[in-house]
């Protein structure tokens, strides 16, 4: 019988108590403040001022520089899966590190293979299934859109047209920040200074299945090549995707042919209570051609990738139609060995289902009249504020002991570590009840 990690938690009061306590024992952040301003003289100010300067952690908790200690529930944007300094972690990765820890694509690994057999059996593709190893989320993403591209280029062959494939992005998607995985993600904030991007690309609503339906059936362009999508989009505000929707984009896929791309950087390895959330039935319950993955895979070590579905569509990429010097390094490797071990030991994806009902239930019952909706699935999980003042809400909270993330203006996104427990969660709970009403707008 697996336990839930032992935590020393003060007890969390409310209101001006808990504003008195906090005067009483936060730090004055007199080396947080050094350090900030030397991260600013020297780093691209390409994510804003750190809100703190980070020294060490320990299960769901970490610790700044200046010796404050915070309850984790954004966990590295849904990466530090099992927590911070997981013993069964650290011992696989020093004794990786001390044998070998990086080698060129030119030769294999033990925990290269083990990996990719793992991930194949967790996601249970068929045989003649094939993993291809990246560094991030959006590395996995490029090659599954370079796949798609592939494709893309035999069934116009196939149909004997001369019309150009298209790949097809949701609305409010969202898919990483190099060139190709930018071209499938919606914001347009973040998309438009970098246009022109690669063409052929196509925008639909979400959880329209007639505007779906419709962008196949243009006849004055190529065919559709691919679907990509989040069945939860994390980034535009932990938005899951209707159930019946995906299974009408999964038959339209294979009505004519197209590949289905689930994009489970930020879901997968355990986080919405099963190991990918194409598996979970009100998520569609379908099976992807291609599926991607990063984030949690290797408990904070840089890791990601896709899975091709099958023999024939794995056989689209052969030696040097992608590669990546360090794909698939025994480091990496042998982290997401370590994470992905003791999640099954510790029961963690079921843990994340039941975590994640206590968080959301016990959110619903709160009487903060700033709560307008609580929604998501496992331990991906998000409030949606009844004002747009989300980044207010994320500075109190930090003040109060608590990280959390604003991913919308009125929406707070929670991912914390797997590992959290039933105390954990009622300390957040009991942290974000007490968020103020007269928060600034964003």
């Amino acid at each position: 019988m697996t336990t839930e990690h032992d935590t020393n938690t003060a007890s969390v009061t409310g209101g001006a108590d808990m504003d008195a306590a906090v005067d009483a024992t936060r730090g004055t952040l007199t080396e947080d403040k050094r350090l900030l301003d030397e991260y600013n003289d020297v780093h691209m100010h390409v994510f804003g001022t750190p809100l703190r300067v980070l020294d060490h952690g320990q299960g769901v908790r970490v610790w700044d520089v200046d010796g404050n200690e915070y309850l984790d529930f954004l966990a590295g944007i849904a990466v530090n899966s099992i927590g911070y300094a997981h013993p069964k972690w650290i011992e696989a990765v020093a004794a990786q590190a001390a044998q070998v820890a990086h080698v060129s694509n030119y030769f294999a690994t033990r925990p290269q293979i083990r990996l990719a057999q793992k991930l194949i059996a967790l996601a249970g593709a068929p045989e003649g299934s094939h993993v291809y190893f990246g560094n991030s989320g959006a590395e996995g993403n490029e090659a599954a859109l370079k796949m798609a591209k592939l494709h893309g280029a035999r069934l116009c062959d196939e149909l004997g047209t001369d019309k150009p494939y298209r790949i097809i992005a949701l609305t409010h998607g969202f898919h990483g920040r190099t060139m190709g995985a930018l071209s499938a993600t919606w914001k347009p904030t973040i998309r438009v200074p970098f246009e022109p991007l690669v063409p052929n690309f196509e925008f639909v609503d979400a959880n329209d299945l007639d505007a779906m339906r419709a962008a196949f059936d243009a006849a004055d362009k190529g065919p559709v090549a691919a679907v990509i999508m989040e069945l939860v989009q994390g980034e535009a505000g932990v938005l899951p995707l209707d159930a019946a929707y995906v299974r009408g984009v999964r038959a339209l896929c294979d009505e004519r042919r197209a590949l289905m791309i689930v994009d489970e950087v930020q879901t997968g390895i355990g986080r919405t209570g099963s190991w990918f959330a194409f598996q979970r039935k009100d998520l569609g319950g379908v099976t992807p051609n291609i599926v991607t993955f990063a984030k949690g895979v290797a408990g904070g070590f840089p890791m990601g990738g896709m899975i091709s579905f099958g023999e024939e569509l794995s056989s689209l990429f052969s030696p040097g139609t992608h590669g990546s010097t360090f794909a698939g390094n025994p480091l990496g490797a042998a982290a997401a060995l370590a994470t992905i071990g003791v999640i099954e030991d510790e029961g963690l994806v079921q843990r994340a289902e039941v975590r994640g009902e206590q968080l959301r239930a016990d959110l619903r019952a709160t009487d903060n009249p700033l709560f307008g909706q609580v929604r998501g699935r496992g331990l991906l999980n998000a409030i949606v504020l009844k004002r747009p003042c989300a980044h207010a809400a994320v500075d109190w909270a930090l003040e109060h002991g608590l990280i959390i993330n604003a991913c919308a203006p009125d929406v707070i996104r929670l991912a914390p570590p797997l590992v959290v427990s039933e105390q954990e969660v009622n300390e957040a709970v009991a942290i974000l009840s007490q968020l103020p009403d007269g928060l600034p707008d964003d």
